[in-house]
């Protein structure tokens, strides 16, 4: 029994890890930690969690968590991920998986060291829809791949006290929105993109509220990119054209919410959708196997590195970061 303990009060933890935990047999959520006991203490009566713990260390230090959910900030992520991986606990970190790539770097190798599975938490790349797109490129059905547009829309209203508004904390839209479809463009293609350009619109804090972004993949491959976190409806779109045909999908990252696929093969056409359980109930099976079998996952530390790089990238491409010197 995998007992799972989560780092921060988070409004995200019932959904992506409470509820598909109580769906399983073979893990419960052991405890929860925030800065302030009041507020673990709360949340833990709330969700009916055995143990609250005012400070991170505390819960790290609990000899029976095997696996931590680190749903900290984007700030946070690598501080607390070593740490808890240093303690013995395999981590499922929240994505962004950290604030740069030098950090997702330390991270990996830190679960490296300790012999531990450090995941990103791209829920949506374990899900069933997201399996049929690959199943097409795999099977070659679309012929050879002649272009990708992937979009990501949430209205998130401008706060100076919301962290996704604060770029320090790691917000703006690329990081906390546009990381989902840079992932899907770079699962689907399964290798690196070289940043072309991108452009970004600023909130009054000078964080992207909107980026847009144009990439190519080997072979001259071309796909743009857009995340925004001004403008409603909740959105998201990923579009792929090949040589025999092309394939939509509407609703990416939470198709268990809802989501149509749309597909064009020699002149027919055909709309469905699939039935299947949650993004996050899947994420978790795969990543209670990883850790007791060792399985690897697509959403792992090398993946993780690979998406950070990306995101780098595009923020120096929009001017919005300086260039970094390599690690030696």
């Amino acid at each position: 029994m995998h007992k799972i303990g989560i780092l921060g009060a988070a409004g995200i933890a019932p959904r992506s890890i409470i509820q598909p935990v109580r769906r399983r047999g073979d893990c419960c959520i052991h405890a929860v930690a925030s800065r302030r006991r009041a507020a673990a203490e709360a949340y833990a009566r709330l969700h009916g969690i055995t143990k609250a713990y005012a400070g991170y260390d505390e819960l790290l230090a609990d000899p029976d968590i095997t696996i931590v959910y680190n749903a900290l900030p984007p700030a946070a992520h690598a501080e607390w991920s070593i740490k808890a991986l240093k303690a013995g606990k395999h981590v499922l970190c929240e994505k962004p998986l950290a604030m740069t790539a030098a950090e997702a770097e330390v991270m990996v190798e830190a679960a490296e060291g300790a012999d531990r599975v450090l995941a990103e938490a791209f829920h949506d790349r374990y899900h069933p829809v997201f399996l049929h797109l690959l199943a097409h490129k795999r099977s070659g059905a679309l012929g050879e791949i002649r272009a990708l547009w992937a979009e990501f829309h949430v209205d998130i209203p401008f706060d100076p006290h919301n962290i996704r508004h604060d770029p320090a904390q790691g917000g703006g839209a690329m990081m906390d929105l546009g990381c989902y479809p840079l992932h899907w463009l770079r699962s689907f293609m399964g290798e690196e993109p070289e940043i072309l350009s991108a452009q970004a619109k600023l909130t009054p804090l000078n964080v992207d509220q909107r980026m847009e972004v144009k990439m190519r993949f080997a072979g001259g491959v071309d796909a743009q990119l857009v995340a925004d976190i001004a403008s409603p409806p909740f959105r998201g779109l990923l579009r792929i054209e090949g040589e025999k045909g092309v394939v939509e999908l509407d609703n990416p990252c939470l198709p268990h919410k809802g989501h149509s696929i749309r597909e064009w093969f020699g002149g027919s056409y055909r709309e469905f959708t699939l039935a299947a359980g949650t993004t996050y109930d899947y994420q978790l099976a795969a990543f209670v196997d990883a850790a007791e079998n060792g399985s690897p996952l697509p959403t792992g530390g090398e993946d993780a590195i690979g998406n950070m790089r990306a995101l780098d990238a595009i923020y120096v491409a929009s001017g919005l970061r300086a260039p970094q010197a390599d690690r030696s």
